[in-house]
């Protein structure tokens, strides 16, 4: 039997003999071709993935269920390309809540917002105003969070569809912490919240959104590439200080 076997495998069988014999000279017929009306398209029907974020959003009712309810949202394709979300820092009981854009490099690998090289000089310009995002004291605490709460590829900048889709946590996020006044922290920061861009001309100019003052401000990373705006942004802070103590 096992000479038997060779001898089939050196003549080239490569496959078992079946059970029943298999006329190998028989014409085969072709099969039926399947009739249009039996064939099923199974269509995939779009999310709105805006409609969501504002289900889940409103949903949550403190800021755990919040950032619970963001880590499970899974319509934004950024959540596929970042480490981890990146929720907020600092005293939730704050007075003043930070608005930034996106998380960067450093801020995908510690899972907190402002913590790379524009981040330390976010908190040296702040701490010149007595303001931490440290401090367990609401008054002279700091919340901070972005719009996008994952990093986009290679830094570039958050796309319009991208900050719609965010926008219901973002909104549901101040309602929770109540500020008294947001920093609207470059470009893209005023262009979620106010609906402007021209962060040159916004800049300084105290504007409204989502029922809280909003002080637009150049972001750090923008002062890092350009120090002489450093003045204007020294003038802001003076300005939301001023704010802060009810001055007119």
């Amino acid at each position: 039997m096992k000479a038997a076997l060779e001898w089939q495998i050196a003549m080239g069988a490569d496959e078992a003999i079946a059970e029943e014999a298999i006329d190998r000279y028989a014409v085969e017929t072709p099969a039926p071709k399947a009739k249009a009306a039996a064939v099923v398209i199974h269509q995939v029907e779009e999310v709105d993935g805006v409609a969501v974020a504002r289900a889940a959003a409103e949903a949550a009712s403190d800021l755990a269920g919040l950032e619970a309810a963001m880590a499970a949202f899974e319509h934004c394709d950024l959540k596929a390309g970042a480490r981890q979300l990146v929720f907020a820092d600092g005293q939730p009981r704050a007075r003043v809540m930070i608005v930034g854009e996106a998380p960067g490099r450093d801020e995908d690998l510690q899972g907190k917002p402002f913590v790379g090289r524009a981040g330390q000089l976010l908190d040296l310009m702040f701490q010149q105003i007595g303001l931490s995002r440290e401090t367990p004291d609401a008054e002279a605490g700091l919340y901070i969070t972005n719009v996008l709460p994952w990093r986009p590829p290679q830094n570039r900048d958050p796309e319009a569809a991208e900050m719609a889709m965010m926008m219901p946590f973002l909104r549901r996020h101040v309602e929770l912490v109540d500020p008294e006044i947001i920093v609207a922290m470059g470009n893209h920061a005023c262009d979620a919240l106010l609906g402007k861009k021209g962060i040159t001309k916004l800049r300084g100019n105290w504007s409204e959104a989502l029922g809280k003052p909003v002080l637009p401000m150049f972001h750090p990373a923008y002062l890092l590439r350009n120090p002489a705006a450093k003045r204007e942004a020294w003038a802001d802070l003076l300005s939301l200080k001023a704010r802060l103590r009810g001055d007119p």
